[in-house]
């Protein structure tokens, strides 16, 4: 996937725009960084920030059935309608934004949920066991990243927010950063809904296991068809689809961020859409930040997931493109620049 590079004049415009506000050089830090990073994703000096959309995907596991959870995998379903309620930390979160919120099934076990305010998208009612062999057919991983590629580029919004829920999926983004980051497995695996010491190390246990069965390194897609989730695939597919069509993406926590290394894989073009918004406090997602490369925007101690820590960074989005827009220049304030 080809996007844009700006030019040496845009880049040349663009830095004296910034520069040419009123305030020391530098002075706003990350917020003038963001603004930089949303113009050459739009290709504007006068770039539009006002609209955001969350999707939030969700897939059940079936390595979850090893016990590598603290809760069962029926309290995927149960959230999902939790959900569809509004009654989610997530939904809170939109409202308080205005951001409207489309709820995603890519494969819930169990029978499909009918709900007119649901977005169906079922692939299957959950992966396979990925301790024992793959856990989706590549048939089945195309249809995820299609769901992701076609919902981002529906509808007229700036940046897209993406959640995910499903019992299991930060054993799958362990799985995930380990083989596409290089990182060790030890350092990626954390306690997730809240495993105690004997459940971390059963759950360490499994998913040494479940590495094994692979080379120690495996493409995106390979990957993905070896250890990801339907939720996850679709997200990563969203990332795709909304870089497609020059919008940002806020990246949640540490399983988007796995989706991400997926994405990056794919299309590496494709890093200046994505704002990493948040470190989590689960365990691997500071080791695959840095793997990455990635600076997130907040600290706040979340391990929630569900794009949560996406929306709580879209304001600074919003700010950061409307000091690009409305903030006076030296010139027109007719204020002294520096000496």
């Amino acid at each position: 996937m080809a996007m844009n590079t700006p030019s040496h004049d845009f880049e040349a415009a663009l830095q004296a725009r910034i520069d040419g506000k009123t305030k020391p050089r530098g002075a706003l830090g990350r917020i003038e960084a963001l603004a930089a990073q949303i113009a050459r994703a739009q290709g504007s000096l006068a770039p539009r920030m006002e609209s955001c959309r969350l999707i939030l995907f969700a897939g059940d596991h079936g390595i979850a059935t090893e016990g590598v959870s603290a809760y069962p995998q029926a309290v995927t379903r149960q959230m999902v309608l939790n959900f569809l309620a509004g009654g989610a930390a997530a939904n809170v979160f939109a409202r308080q934004a205005g951001i409207p919120v489309a709820v995603v099934d890519c494969g819930v076990a169990g029978p499909p949920i009918t709900d007119e305010r649901l977005v169906s998208r079922r692939i299957g009612p959950g992966t396979a066991n990925a301790l024992h062999g793959p856990a989706m057919t590549r048939a089945e991983c195309d249809a995820a990243l299609e769901t992701g590629r076609a919902l981002a580029r529906e509808g007229d919004f700036d940046a897209l927010c993406l959640g995910e829920m499903g019992i299991g999926n930060t054993s799958a983004a362990a799985l995930l950063a380990h083989k596409l980051s290089g990182g060790a497995l030890e350092g990626l695996v954390g306690r997730g809904t809240g495993l105690d010491a004997a459940g971390l190390a059963r759950k360490t246990a499994i998913l040494t296991r479940a590495a094994a069965r692979t080379a120690p390194r495996l493409d995106g897609v390979t990957a993905l068809m070896e250890y990801g989730g339907f939720e996850i695939a679709a997200m990563a597919g969203a990332m795709l689809g909304a870089a497609a069509m020059r919008r940002l993406v806020l990246v949640d926590g540490f399983i988007a961020s796995a989706a991400a290394c997926v994405a990056l894989d794919m299309a590496p073009a494709i890093r200046g859409h994505l704002v990493f918004a948040h470190r989590s406090a689960e365990q691997g997602h500071a080791a695959l930040l840095a793997a990455l490369g990635a600076e997130p925007l907040l600290d706040l101690g979340l391990r929630l997931g569900e794009g949560s820590g996406a929306l709580l960074a879209w304001p600074l989005l919003r700010a950061s493109a409307a000091m690009l827009n409305e903030m006076a220049s030296f010139e027109s304030a007719a204020v002294s620049g520096p000496a």
